[in-house]
């Protein structure tokens, strides 16, 4: 998702409070609930709708389920669409609960992380023509939330996460969620180097380091 023109869709208070509006609700909402429940004339909402549904924001579905003539419309958030920390409370419980069950089943590290090594070679497919490895991989953790910082001699490049948007649950599974994170950068720096389109340049992962470890949450990388 092209990050400026979500922020300048946001950037306007009537379809913030539609966006809040669409988080916190269970279902997909109608042209006229959200008009209803914002006060506003259907009229006012439509172009607000259109404008978010052009930038990604939001899905919509034609419901004809029960009724006669024109389907009506639904909008609900795409799933790619930013969060602001406005999850749905049964996915944070889902989440909570998943977490438990692979920390109760005992599963190694690396089991762990090849499941997050499919979602990183996916993500590095998808960066394809970004140009650098680094670069590639820099900008998949900001569009996570890990708001990383770097810096390189030319040589080695360390990438420290400066904030975690799963923090809470790291704190609780690190043992689960932190090599589930091990596992996306590994697998897209696997993949990243398998793409042409990123030319000669070719990075390793030296070593990842998470709440367990003395100096933890960053991934060191060689980079040739």
């Amino acid at each position: 998702m092209d990050r400026l023109p979500v922020f300048k869709a946001l950037g306007d208070n009537t379809r913030y409070a539609i966006f809040l509006e669409l988080a916190r609700s269970p279902t997909p909402l109608s042209t006229a609930d959200i008009a209803a429940a914002l006060d506003l004339h259907p009229n006012t909402v439509r172009p607000h709708l259109e404008r978010m549904r052009e930038v990604g924001l939001l899905e919509l579905d034609a419901d004809s389920r029960g009724t006669v003539g024109r389907p009506q419309h639904r909008y609900s958030l795409a799933p790619d669409a930013p969060s602001l920390g406005l999850e749905p409370s049964r996915f944070r419980m889902l989440a909570r609960l998943l977490a438990s069950v692979a920390a109760a089943a005992g599963l190694s590290e690396d089991v762990v992380a090849e499941v997050g090594r499919g979602q990183g070679r996916d993500a590095a497919v998808a960066r394809a023509s970004t140009g650098s490895s680094v670069v590639a991989l820099i900008e998949e953790l900001v569009d996570l939330g890990f708001d990383p910082a770097s810096a390189t001699d030319g040589v080695a490049t360390t990438i420290a996460f400066t904030r975690c948007p799963f923090s809470e649950l790291a704190a609780a599974f690190p043992e689960v969620v932190c090599h589930l994170h091990r596992g996306i950068v590994e697998g897209m720096v696997e993949q990243l180097g398998e793409l042409e389109e990123l030319g000669d340049e070719h990075i390793t992962v030296e070593h990842f380091a998470t709440l367990m470890d003395r100096d933890p949450c960053r991934v060191d990388l060689a980079v040739r």
